[in-house]
């Protein structure tokens, strides 16, 4: 009879798929268009009276220099997860925190909850923001963007270029997608909707990545939000209204690449040992004496010349410094100018005096010298010699 059986289900596989898929059938309510599928509905305590039946608990580590402040919030931490029946405990030896349930613990999701919540206190998200991960409506992110790139400088750029000016690309994404963003060191932590958090990942990693600039996507969100505004475009495809931004090609530095020497069988020359060095210089065959002289005098040599660079520095600042050619011009012109201008007065002068000569001889009389002339001139009276 096992056989018969046996072979009845080997010789029948279709019944065995019918039976498979008998639950995919058509439900009256799956066209009721008053049902909003995507709505998550506000738990109940009703739903689980017997409250959990095993402890799930989940811990998570913090940098040390969190310690304070975790210190300073954690009894509003507390008080916040007491309420949904959560325990939770702060390990400062071991640089932990934990989480886990109790049997005041009616939702069974919530643990989950507070383990995102630990998550973000972790990640430097404040006490007052990372609570509001205990609600319903919020989901959180944590964006890990250390390892999608491996250069440091370059990473560093892109994280700048994430946050903007004064942090205005970054509050535009948070205004377009309804999310809060923090970004952390090598993580981002985000806090908002399924469909923001969907939008904030793509762009980060697009940043990151150097996909696209953030700009871009700051323009295709806008677009759409008007679009979106138009009940007239609710079910049709909005490609064809959204920009496609091509990336351009940006010359970048060559890399050097060694030339590659010619391939010998032969192993290099080895290079000559010091003992060599000394054979070939002579030092080898001299005396210790000798030896001890010369590295005196090559001291001395080195001494002598670092002396005198000393004294050249020292000097330096003692040799005038050189004229300004245009100066020297300038004072030349100004020479040959006075000198100009002396022999010009000068001339002047002697010209005026000629003058000055000239009329006086004009004026004299011819009168003057005949009546002169009539009167004896006066003999002059001879010098007695001394033999006299």
């Amino acid at each position: 009879m096992d056989a018969e059986v046996r072979g009845g289900e080997s010789s029948n596989p279709e019944k065995q798929r019918k039976h498979k898929g008998k639950h995919d059938k058509p439900k009256p309510w799956d066209d009721d268009p008053n049902i909003d599928r995507w709505k998550v509905e506000k738990f109940d305590p009703s739903w689980n009276e017997g409250g959990m039946l095993e402890v799930s608990s989940f811990s998570t580590l913090f940098p040390q220099y969190r310690e304070k402040y975790l210190q300073e919030i954690w009894p509003m931490v507390k008080t916040a997860l007491k309420e949904f029946g959560v325990a939770c405990e702060l390990n400062l030896v071991e640089g932990s925190m934990t989480v886990s349930t109790t049997r005041q613990t009616k939702d069974p999701y919530i643990i989950v909850k507070a383990r995102d919540l630990i998550k973000l206190l972790s990640r430097s998200v404040p006490a007052p923001q990372a609570i509001k991960i205990l609600n319903d409506d919020m989901q959180c992110d944590i964006i890990k963007i250390g390892s999608l790139i491996r250069n440091k400088e370059r990473f560093v750029k892109r994280r700048e270029r994430l946050l903007g000016p004064n942090l205005s690309t970054l509050k535009a994404i948070e205004i377009l997608t309804g999310c809060y963003i923090l970004v952390q060191g090598n993580t981002v932590a985000a806090m908002g909707s399924f469909k923001g958090l969907k939008q904030v990942r793509r762009v980060v990693e697009d940043c990151i990545k150097n996909v696209l600039h953030p700009v871009y996507h700051i323009k295709i969100l806008l677009m759409k939000r008007e679009l979106a505004k138009n009940p007239a475009l609710a079910n049709e495809n909005w490609d064809r209204f959204l920009p496609k931004f091509k990336k351009k090609n940006v010359q970048q530095k060559k890399v050097k690449t060694k030339e590659k020497k010619p391939y010998t069988p032969f192993p290099p020359p080895q290079p000559p040992s010091q003992m060599d060095l000394q054979l070939e210089s002579g030092e080898y065959f001299l005396s210790e004496k000798k030896k001890s002289e010369r590295k005196w005098r090559e001291k001395m040599e080195k001494q002598a010349e670092k002396t005198a660079e000393k004294k050249k520095k020292r000097e330096a600042a003692f040799v005038p410094p050189k004229e300004n050619i245009a100066t020297n011009e300038a004072g030349s012109s100004n020479a040959n100018e006075n000198s100009e201008v002396a022999a010009m007065a000068k001339s002047l002068k002697r010209k005026a005096k000629e003058f000055r000569n000239n009329q006086a001889d004009g004026d004299v009389r011819a009168e003057s010298y005949i009546a002169n002339a009539d009167q004896a001139r006066p003999k002059k009276k001879k010098l007695l010699s001394k033999s006299d």
